[in-house]
Order: C-alpha cells, then sequence, then structure tokens
C-alpha cells in the first residue's frame, strides 16, 4: 500500500485511491464541482487542484492515485492561486443571480466563492446565456448557470441507466441537454438535482415557494414503496414543502425515487379533514367525533363478532395496525388481513415474506432470478442497487440476471427465460439451463414479486420458488438469496404483528366474498383502497363499511362513516421496510382539521364500543408492540431469521405473471391526489406512449 505525505502528515492508503480520498481520510476538505463519490471521475473542473512537489504544475487530486512517496501541499500558495484562477473562469458565464435561485443558500458554488475566490471580477466581456431546456415536468433548467461538471450526464447513464442527458458543441458553445427534447424517462431523474453543484438544475414543483432557512427539518421516513427509503422533510407551517434524501448507506445509500421526491403535494389534496357519517337519504354529512363514534357504536351493537371484519391497506403504520387488531379481537372477529393484493404470504416462517438477502446484500449476489417482479416500478432503489452490482461485475462474465414474467426494461441486460409458472416450474425441476447458472453460482438471488404471488396459485408459486432456492444452494449460514419483493409499506409491518385471519377467519377474498353475500355487517377499511368496492354493493344496500383513513379515495367513496386519519409526515409512527428493517418515522406537520392520528382514533373510540384498549400513550402501544413481536423493539437492525417451510403445494395455473403497478406514477392514495404525478403521467408516460405507438 502506497504511504504518501500531505501537509506534513504521513498517511497509507489503499492502492488506487485517490489524492482527494488520502485528504479526506486525514480531514482535509478539498473542493470539488466535477468529483462525486458515486460517480466516475471526469477531472473537468480543476477546482481540485493541490501542489504536488516535483510536479511543475497543480494536479486535479481527484483523478490523480496516491502512489508511494508522493508529498502534497493542500494549502500552498501555489494552490490558492490556483483555485482562485479556477473559480474566477467558473464566474465568467455565470449569472450572478443568487437572490432569486431557487439553490441559494443550498449552493456549493456560493459556498466554495466564499472559500476560494475573489471579491471582484476581472472579466468585461458580455457573458454567455444558454436557452432553458426541457426535462420534463419535474426538473426546472436555468442553463446559463451550468458550469459543465457533468454530474447529471453521469449519473443519468451510471446510476439511474437512462443514457438521455449529454454535451453537444465545444468550449464556450458547449450545452448540456437531451439531444432530443424530452422529458427524462426515469424513476431517480430528481436525485440530478441534488448533485447540481449550481443552480442548473432546480425542482419545478418547488420553484420560487420557500427558502431554505424558511423551513423546518424533519428526519423520517419514506412509505411510498417498500424500500424504507430515509428523507427529510422540510415543511414550513402546516405544509410540506419538499422531501429530500438522507443517506443510509443499507438502504437508500443517497438517493430516492421521484414518487417519493415530488408526490408531496398530494398530502394536500383531497383529504379527510373531518368526520363524515352516512344519514337516511344516503348523502355523507359531517359529523363531530362523538357523534361519528356514537354512529357506529350504534352500528355494532348487538353484532356477533363473525359478522366483523377488517382490511387494513397499504400505508398503515405499526402502531394503528396492533391496535385495529386489539380492537377486533376484543370485538370477537377473525376476520382480519392486511394482503388487500391477496398475496400468498404470512403465517408461516418470517424468511417467507422478507428480502432475506437485504438491500446492501444484494451487491454480494452473483446469478440474479426475478419472479413476477418488476423492481424497477416496484422497488425503484432495490433496481438500481441490482445494476449496480450488474456494472461492477466484470464485463467479460457481467451479472447473469434473468426474468421469468413480463419482459421489461430494466435498465440493465437481462435474459427473458418466460412468462409464466411453466417456466419457473422447468427452473426449478433442472431442465432449464438457468437451473445450472443459479446451481454454479456461490451467492444466486431469487426474487419473487408481488405479481407471481397475489394470483389464486401464488401460495404454489411461492412453495416452488422455496424449493428452487433449496436446491440451487441460495440458502446457507452466512447467505440467504430467496426474497419477496413488496410494493407496500406497511405489508411487513402488519404481517409481523399478525394481522392475519384468526382461526376460523377469512382473508381479504372471503371478506369481499362476505360481503357479496350478506355474511357480514361491518367492513373496516384501515386505508384499504386498492379492493373491488363494487362488492359492498351501493350504500344502504351491503355492510356497513368504516372508512378509516386520510384521502378521500376509493375506499372513502363508498363509506357509510369516516375516521379522517394522519398521513405518514403527520404522526410518530413504526414502519418495516420489505427486508425487516424496522424504522420510525417522525411527525413534521400537524394532521388537517380535526383528523387524527389513527391509533389514537382507535383508542379513543374503543370506549364508547365497550372495550377500552389497554395503552394511553405511544410509549405504551409500543410496548405492546414489543410484547407482540420482540423484533419491533430492534431499530433499524436486521434480525436474523430462520429458514422452515412456507407456501403449499398445488398446482400452477398457466396465466403468464402480470406486474402489480399498471402505472408507476400513481400507485397509492397520496400519489393519485398529486397534481404533479398527474403531470408525469401526462408528460412522461404519454410520452412513451405515443411514441410506442
Amino acid at each position: 500500500m502506497p504511504k504518501l505525505t500531505i501537509d506534513d502528515m504521513e498517511i497509507e492508503v489503499e492502492a488506487g485511491t485517490s489524492v482527494l480520498q488520502a485528504c479526506e481520510r486525514l480531514g482535509i476538505e478539498i473542493p470539488r464541482f466535477c468529483y462525486h463519490d458515486r460517480l466516475s471521475v471526469p477531472a473537468n473542473c480543476r477546482m481540485c487542484l493541490v501542489e504536488m512537489e516535483k510536479s511543475p504544475k497543480p494536479i486535479a487530486s481527484c483523478a490523480m492515485p496516491a502512489s508511494e512517496g508522493m508529498v502534497i501541499h493542500t494549502d500552498s500558495e501555489l494552490t490558492r492561486n490556483a483555485r482562485r484562477g479556477v473559480m474566477e473562469f467558473l464566474l465568467i458565464n455565470h449569472p450572478l443571480d443568487c437572490p432569486i435561485c431557487d439553490q441559494g443558500g443550498e449552493c456549493d458554488l456560493q459556498d466554495q466563492a466564499m472559500a476560494y475566490g475573489f471579491d471582484h471580477s476581472r472579466f468585461q466581456e458580455n457573458k454567455r446565456a444558454v436557452t432553458e431546456k426541457y426535462l420534463g415536468p419535474l426538473i426546472k433548467t436555468f442553463m446559463t448557470r451550468c458550469i459543465h461538471c457533468t454530474r447529471c450526464v453521469r449519473f443519468a447513464d451510471e446510476i439511474a441507466g437512462v443514457p438521455e442527458m449529454g454535451a453537444t458543441g465545444r468550449g464556450e458553445h458547449m450545452e448540456i441537454g437531451t439531444y432530443i427534447e424530452q422529458a427524462i424517462t426515469s424513476e431517480m431523474s430528481g436525485n440530478m438535482i441534488d448533485i447540481c453543484p449550481v443552480g442548473a438544475l432546480t425542482s419545478k414543483p418547488y420553484q420560487f415557494h420557500a427558502r431554505p432557512w424558511e423551513l423546518k427539518r424533519v428526519e423520517t421516513i419514506d412509505v411510498l414503496d417498500a424500500v424504507g427509503s430515509n428523507v427529510r422533510v422540510d415543511a414550513r407551517g402546516g405544509e410540506v414543502m419538499r422531501v429530500l434524501p438522507r443517506l443510509h448507506e443499507d438502504v437508500n445509500e443517497e438517493w430516492i425515487s421521484d414518487k417519493t421526491r415530488f408526490a408531496y403535494d398530494g398530502l394536500k389534496r383531497r383529504r379527510l379533514d373531518r368526520p363524515y357519517v352516512r344519514g337516511a337519504d344516503g348523502k355523507l354529512k359531517q359529523a363531530t367525533w362523538s357523534e361519528a363514534f356514537a354512529a357506529l357504536a350504534a352500528r355494532l351493537n348487538g353484532v356477533p363478532g363473525d359478522r366483523i371484519a377488517a382490511i387494513a391497506g397499504d400505508l398503515v403504520d405499526v402502531e394503528a395496525v396492533v391496535a385495529l387488531k386489539d380492537l377486533m379481537a376484543a370485538l370477537g372477529s377473525p376476520h382480519t388481513d392486511c394482503r388487500q393484493d391477496g398475496a400468498a404470504i404470512g403465517g408461516g416462517p418470517r424468511a417467507g415474506y422478507l428480502f432475506n438477502t437485504s438491500i446492501a446484500g444484494i451487491e454480494d449476489a452473483d446469478a440474479v432470478l426475478l419472479v413476477g417482479a418488476n423492481p424497477r416500478h416496484e422497488a425503484t432503489l432495490i433496481n438500481a442497487r441490482i445494476r449496480k452490482t450488474w456494472l461492477a461485475s466484470d464485463a467479460r462474465a457481467p451479472l447473469p440476471v434473468a426474468q421469468i414474467g413480463e419482459a421489461v426494461d430494466l435498465t440493465f441486460r437481462t435474459q427473458h427465460l418466460g412468462t409464466g409458472p411453466e417456466t419457473l416450474q422447468a427452473v426449478a425441476d433442472g431442465a432449464h439451463p438457468f437451473f445450472q447458472v443459479l446451481k454454479d453460482a456461490e451467492r444466486p438471488m431469487i426474487v419473487v414479486g408481488m405479481g407471481a404471488l397475489a394470483r389464486p396459485d401464488g401460495a404454489a408459486v411461492l412453495a416452488t420458488a422455496r424449493r428452487l432456492a433449496e436446491s440451487v444452494g441460495a440458502i446457507g449460514d452466512d447467505w440467504c438469496g430467496f426474497n419477496v419483493l413488496h410494493a407496500a409499506a406497511g405489508r411487513v409491518g402488519a404481517l409481523d404483528a399478525g394481522f392475519l385471519p384468526g382461526p376460523g377467519g377469512r382473508d381479504v377474498a372471503g371478506i369481499l366474498n362476505g360481503a357479496r353475500e350478506g355474511a357480514l355487517d361491518l367492513v373496516w377499511l384501515f386505508g384499504a383502497d386498492e379492493l373491488d368496492m363494487s362488492a359492498f354493493g351501493a350504500p344502504g344496500e351491503g355492510p356497513v363499511v368504516v372508512y378509516q383513513g386520510h384521502h378521500g379515495d376509493r375506499g372513502a367513496a363508498r363509506a357509510d362513516i369516516i375516521l379522517p386519519g394522519a398521513a405518514y409526515t403527520e404522526k410518530a409512527a413504526t414502519y418495516v421496510s420489505l427486508e425487516g428493517r424496522v424504522q420510525q418515522a417522525r411527525q413534521a406537520v400537524f394532521p388537517p382539521g380535526e383528523a387524527r392520528e389513527d391509533w389514537k382514533i382507535l383508542r379513543a373510540l374503543s370506549e364508547p364500543l365497550g372495550h377500552r384498549l389497554p395503552y394511553d400513550t405511544l410509549a405504551q402501544l409500543r410496548a405492546r408492540m414489543v410484547d407482540l413481536n420482540p423484533v419491533f423493539g430492534r431499530i433499524n437492525t436486521l434480525v436474523p431469521v430462520d429458514w422452515g417451510a412456507f407456501g403449499a403445494d398445488g398446482a400452477m395455473d398457466a396465466a403468464p405473471f402480470v406486474g402489480p403497478v399498471a402505472n408507476y406514477y400513481m400507485t397509492d392514495p397520496i400519489s393519485r391526489a398529486s397534481e404533479t404525478m398527474a403531470r408525469c403521467v401526462d408528460e412522461i408516460l404519454g410520452g412513451q406512449r405515443a411514441a410506442a405507438e
């Protein structure tokens, strides 16, 4: 390992380490614009110049490998003059419009100009101007500010896998943009805003809405997919102004999906902000909480427990699920389920419904089989990890990735083996060549999506995938390559809490059939909007439908009683990611109007129902959660799981696997209420459909 001297301090680093990285290990800050830890090194901004003894001129520290005997000076007169010169050149054509720039206060160019620049300019000629580029409904461009660091180009090509950004022209005529004016089609395009070191790329929905010093910052968890991305919510007053990524190397690194970043405007539209009760005339009317509770108590009076059912939706938090589970148990109802799509998971060992490899563990896999899964739309950051692993593999023997199901573009090379269970059966039986690929791999990984499990034969598909994992050696002491890909943030937490049918209880399909047949008198929809609402009939004809949630979506449209709850940014809550990581969200703003946190609604309701829940504070409720399942006490920890039998033997249908996400931008009540997501559907998906036609 080479040993070098930096500012009179000796350091030994691994071969291939750059001088810039060596400086950072010593705590020495090196300014940079083009360099980024997760992108390739172009060395084109020259801001990171340092002096190296025996070199005739300063060197670009980001691109210079550390070598034995180097002597580096990072604060010499030569270094300072070089950086001042670079900064002067960078500002020659910059418009210096900081007072009106959305990047103001968070701009790398501002910070480094203060630290390393001149206090005046010697440039007298007219500045150049570049026309605004159209990049879609999410990214606003001011390309006159661009300093040609090419971070956006490299991100689109290397991380997102959608090489739609590039540079045209040379010298002063160079411009960054799309070759043909069009919307960026990546589900991760918003990250280009974060990595842009100037105000050339800013958030179009956030444009001119707030200044960073006006905002209250709260670190919390995203729930619009099951990855559990760590985010920071910036709010002003009672309104969420933006959502930004938060660094967590084992989950989302420093990226988030576009839906996570931009769907926040759905939090203020179509909100349920007060209780409603359907009157004798068949219309929903505003009510007080006391009136809503009294109406619900009257509807439940004398109703036996076996005629009551509850379905938990996809965005529910663990606290509220546990409270609803306890309330349903007190009412004597065994009919509870959290699998809106009917997925055949849960009820067995935890390994049967987790992403056991872990998100970070994807990078250790050397063969991947996707069964009925489209991670690009169902869990964008999972797809990015697989792409990262694929890129890091040997170009002469790239990571083998195969799909069974719909043939979709995942931004990396895949093999399409087939569309349905017959192909999965052939691989499991060893009759398909990809069986040997998995068998020969040291760490094979199998990912089963909801497109394969949310079907009548889902239990048989699950059992077949389990047997395949066992037969190819994907299950071992230090590696578990069997994974279930969830798209619902509340699903794993509800399964861990045991929100499943009790003895003799109905699952979701049974509850819907019971509603059609008149076997149920009351159905509680807890944020459950992805159901066939026609099963409940018209108001006054079918069972009483109680909807508890935060948006006026499909469930609220059919409800007889509406109890307004809080969205994920409006409560302190626990969620469990698809890999089984327990994380806690924090409250950023208050719920609107009369809306309240869901567990508090259930606790208050339990008294007029005559079944008082035994917890009055969040701490008491969380203690109850730990009693129910100790995993809820292991915050931000991956708890080892035991392997066991799950799934059920049986015949598999010949129907092909169909992905559960038809429209990436609208998958839940929040994103369906978002104007920004609606524009994405029109401009991005609409453009893709037009191009296909």
